[in-house]
């Protein structure tokens, strides 16, 4: 099952929450954790990770706090999950992961990693902007091949599925 971490969702509400304020007005930690209900440790040690990350910048002084570091409709919300979780993943396998007994017989890890190419692009391509405002994300579908599948023919998804 794909699940985000606590962290991962706590970063969103704190990037909403900066997302939907005027561009200048930061917000501490304290003031986010304690509007939502999340221990500060774990809020600030969150939006410490993000301002490492190039996500939130920080301002020091009385009206400081964290902002975002550049406009909401030019963070997505993968760039967020990801300064968390790290890298989104559906198997234990890499794309070179000579660990694995499997690796040269396995008969799922290519569709595995297609699925996985379109849940980073869906979260790629969802900005926070859209997040924030609770836009509907619009999900492209890809039908890119990998080379080591070129004659393998693409299944599309039925559209009333979708």
């Amino acid at each position: 099952m794909l699940r985000l971490s606590k962290k991962a969702e706590y970063a969103l509400m704190a990037l909403k929450d900066l997302a939907l304020r005027p561009a200048a007005e930061a917000a501490s930690a304290r003031e986010i954790a304690e509007r939502y209900g999340i221990p500060v440790e774990v809020m600030a040690k969150v939006l410490q990770r993000l301002a490492k990350q190039q996500l939130l910048a920080s301002q020091h002084g009385i009206r400081g706090g964290y902002l975002l570091a550049r406009p909401a409709s030019q963070i997505s919300v993968g760039a967020a999950i990801e300064a968390i979780d790290g890298p989104v993943t559906v198997t234990v396998c890499s794309r070179a992961d000579d660990d694995c007994d499997q690796y040269a017989t396995c008969n799922i890890r290519d569709p595995l990693w297609r699925i996985r190419d379109q849940i980073v692009n869906a979260l790629t391509s969802y900005t926070l902007q859209a997040f924030a405002t609770d836009e509907p994300p619009v999900v492209p579908v890809s039908m890119s091949r990998r080379s080591s599948d070129q004659d393998a023919p693409l299944a599309q998804v039925p559209a009333a599925s979708r």
